[in-house]
């Protein structure tokens, strides 16, 4: 033990610990779900919004300065990630349907 440092347990010491990692949350609760979907629909909204304001920036720059095409082409794929990310909450707000 170091100066400064606090005493530590001889138990705690001798005891080795894993910590398993999953990032995975599992919850069956209904109430929960229901609550899932609203912030979902919240973000979808957000995400959508996003979306149409830049197709309407990156159609105002395409239209008035066609020298700025790195800044058009970061604009496009930004738009691309978005509607990936609305692809998805949208798969996930739709329940699975086994046949």
């Amino acid at each position: 033990m170091t100066e400064g440092e606090p005493p530590i347990d001889d138990e705690l010491e001798k005891t080795n610990f894993k910590v398993i990692e999953t990032k995975k949350f599992e919850a069956h609760d209904i109430d929960f779900d229901g609550a899932n979907d609203e912030a979902r629909a919240i973000k979808l909204a957000a995400l959508e919004e996003e979306h149409r304001d830049l197709d309407a920036a990156i159609f105002a720059m395409e239209q008035t300065s066609p020298y700025e095409r790195l800044t058009i082409a970061r604009l496009k794929k930004k738009k691309l990630q978005l509607k990936d990310q609305i692809e998805k909450i949208k798969d996930a707000m739709l329940p699975d349907i086994i046949a």
